[in-house]
Formats: C-alpha cells, sequence, structure tokens
C-alpha cells in the first residue's frame, strides 16, 4: 500500500546512499577521519528520519484501520503509542 509519506521515504533514503556512497569515496581518497565521521552523521540521520517517518505513518494509517471506530477511552492506549514513537 501506498502512503502519502512514501515519497518523503524515498527521497530520506536516496538522500542516505548519495551520502553513503560520498562516505565511500572519501575514504578512497584518505579525507579526514572528522569528515568521514561527519558524512555517516548524516547517513545514520537520513535512515533514521526515514524509519521513523515510516513507522509514524504505518501507526497513523494502518493501526488506525485495524482499530476502526472506539470511544475516546478505547483510543487512550493507541493515542499513548502514537505519541511514544515519537522518540524511536
Amino acid at each position: 500500500m501506498l502512503h502519502t509519506t512514501h515519497p518523503d521515504v524515498i527521497a530520506r533514503l536516496r538522500r542516505a546512499e548519495g551520502h553513503l556512497r560520498a562516505v565511500v569515496e572519501m575514504i578512497e581518497a584518505k579525507r579526514s577521519c572528522l569528515d568521514i565521521a561527519q558524512q555517516l552523521h548524516a547517513v545514520e540521520k537520513a535512515i533514521a528520519g526515514a524509519k521513523r517517518t515510516l513507522i509514524q505513518d504505518h501507526i497513523d494509517h494502518c493501526l488506525e484501520v485495524a482499530i476502526g471506530p472506539a470511544s475516546r477511552e478505547a483510543r487512550a492506549p493507541v493515542e499513548e503509542f502514537k505519541a511514544i514513537t515519537k522518540y524511536l
């Protein structure tokens, strides 16, 4: 199923892919460890952002469909779960 955030996830992963290619080139070019570490940090951030977006989107859409209509009290654990995923 395609979700509205999937293009954003793809863009983040492509960004990570570009950063990762740059890391390999930097190592081959014997660049400084500081420069390489900064680039690796960018890879990690891009992948983490893609993962977070994908998980939150899944919860917002797929979990909502599975739960269906429910009272506010019954939805409280779901809303708490959605809130806590922001800390992934």
